[in-house]
């Protein structure tokens, strides 16, 4: 395949994919085995790095108003009934500490899951079935309306907490998504269907510049004794090829939230549950027959 061609397609696989609950490290993966692509190669290792930067930077843009309101409002809040340990710019944070702290130490453990496609696959599987009994149960005529929380801005400290531990298993388990961890846990720990998605959107960017990050300082400045990561692009048809994915994983990610938001606050997740388990079983069946 051309490397631009090439290069078009992951960005839009990664831009679809990444704030979706589906999971867009089983994609990747799953769409590198299925056409053969070099991602085992460094450079491409690296532009898989660098293309998710592109999805993760829609996320400031798209909440840039919501962003610039907390941090006007911080640390009272909107209604001054907040304070500097339970602002939503501090619970984010404390989300992200509760899922970062676990993850390094499970550093060994991560690397080892990565690349197992039975891993992802049983992921894809098990998060689908859990994700449609949750959204079954708590996104009912029964319980909506009922909600501790409905808006962001009243998420509680446990709450977040919570969130942040259940979204260790998306880095353990390659194929659980980050998204799909922390709105599964939003709404069992009483959030609306659209509070959850918004923190778990939030909470996706100190999250995914942390990993990235780390990343791209192991692309750098490989641990002595380890082999780098990946490597930077050594000529101009590289440099192009990955700002091409960077901004097509961009444009495609920013319309993946917008319509991501629009949609969740009509229909719900069962659809992804759905999608999950379909891909899931497809995975397993690939596997046993390979």
């Amino acid at each position: 395949m051309h490397d631009y061609l090439l290069s078009v397609f992951l960005g839009i696989v990664e831009g679809l994919t990444e704030f979706l609950p589906v999971s867009s490290t089983a994609h990747l993966r799953i769409t590198e085995k299925l056409f053969s692509l070099p991602l085992d190669d460094p450079y491409w290792k690296m532009y898989s790095i660098v293309i998710q930067l592109g999805a993760i930077l829609c996320l400031p843009i798209y909440f840039r108003a919501r962003i610039a309101r907390f941090l006007a409002t911080f640390p009272r809040g909107e209604r001054q009934d907040r304070t500097a340990l339970t602002h939503p710019l501090t619970l984010v944070m404390i989300a992200f500490l509760c899922t970062a702290v676990p993850s390094f130490l499970l550093t060994k453990l991560i690397g080892k899951h990565l690349e197992s496609l039975t891993v992802m696959g049983l992921s894809l599987l098990v998060g689908g079935i859990v994700m449609w009994i949750i959204d079954a149960y708590f996104g009912s005529p029964r319980t909506v309306g009922r909600h501790m929380t409905e808006r962001t801005e009243d998420v509680s400290l446990m709450q977040a907490i919570w969130i942040g531990i259940c979204q260790v298993a998306s880095a353990v388990f390659p194929g659980t998504s980050r998204s799909m961890a922390t709105i599964a846990a939003g709404q069992v720990a009483g959030m609306s269907r659209t509070a959850a998605l918004e923190f778990s959107f939030f909470l996706s960017i100190p999250t995914m510049v942390a990993a990235t990050g780390y990343d791209l300082l192991r692309t750098f400045h490989p641990k002595h004794g380890a082999e780098a990561l990946g490597r930077m692009p050594i000529n101009g048809h590289e440099w192009a090829v990955l700002l091409v994915g960077f901004v097509i994983s961009f444009i495609v990610a920013l319309a993946v939230v917008a319509w991501f938001m629009n949609w969740v606050r009509q229909r719900g997740f069962m659809p992804f549950a759905i999608y999950r388990i379909v891909v899931g079983i497809a995975v397993l069946v690939w596997v046993m027959k390979g």
